[in-house]
């Protein structure tokens, strides 16, 4: 599903550029959009600055000009505490962030620490459970002593938590075995297909991350490059040379 020019997209970043020090920018001038549905995903060498445009968009790094906005509201430089409870923006970040001594249900409850309503809360893990039914086989065990793939599935059950419209995944893949990361995609892809859940997704493994979406960015130097149809980066020989080791 892509946006047509009557529908406007959920997320929008336009001719942003942003970075963390004064006078220091590492983005520069950067357009990507995002549509309802949609799985999108950002490739690029290290250091093009793709952890950055996630930064930029959820609150982290400072943009200088340019704009985001989800939904049509204009959400640039905010509060990082706020993404998810104004814009319904949920991030998976990229370095393991699972409580490792707390169980995989409590791990789920901090999804809605500032829940008052606790039937509101089992009402969401039941929902998490009923996606991902190995994590309710586990729901008591210590999430420090499960799998790094079945971790990952536990920080995206978490970040589903309070019903985001879109989930931003910074590397889902990061440190986990091939056959490990092949199941990680699947179940992006299950979850987009079953529940139509909207993903902005950073990864390193160019050829999964693309193979697993609708469309594709890719970064060099801190610059859109390229941009189209998943299938269509895919077949691009220039893309398929230099980000894909593929000749």
């Amino acid at each position: 599903m892509v946006a047509t020019a009557t529908e406007r997209p959920l997320l929008e970043v336009r001719d942003v550029s942003a970075g963390y020090y004064a006078g220091h920018d590492v983005i520069h001038n950067i357009d990507l959009e995002v549509a309802e549905g949609e799985i999108v995903c950002v490739i690029g060498p290290n250091g093009a600055g793709k952890s950055t445009v996630f930064r930029a968009i959820y609150g982290l790094a400072e943009v200088r000009s340019g704009r985001v906005l989800c939904d049509g509201v204009d959400i640039t430089n905010i509060a990082p505490q706020d993404a998810l409870r104004t814009a319904r923006m949920a991030m998976v970040p990229q370095l393991r962030s699972v409580f490792p001594q707390m169980t995989v249900h409590e791990n789920l409850e901090l999804g809605m620490y500032l829940e008052p309503d606790r039937a509101r809360v089992r009402e969401r893990i039941d929902y998490v459970y009923g996606l991902f039914p190995r994590l309710a086989r586990r729901s008591r065990q210590e999430a420090g002593t499960m799998s790094g793939g079945e971790q990952r599935m536990l920080e995206i059950g978490r970040s589903l938590m309070h019903e985001p419209r879109i989930v931003l995944m910074d590397e889902p893949s990061a440190g986990l075995a091939p056959i490990v990361t092949r199941q990680v995609f699947e179940a992006i892809r299950q979850l987009n297909r079953e529940i139509g859940l909207t993903v902005l997704m950073i990864e390193q493994n160019a050829r999964q991350g693309l193979e697993a979406s609708h469309r594709g960015y890719v970064l060099e130097m801190g610059r859109n490059s390229h941009q189209g149809p998943a299938g269509d980066l895919l077949a691009d020989p220039e893309v398929r040379r230099a980000f894909l080791g593929i000749r």
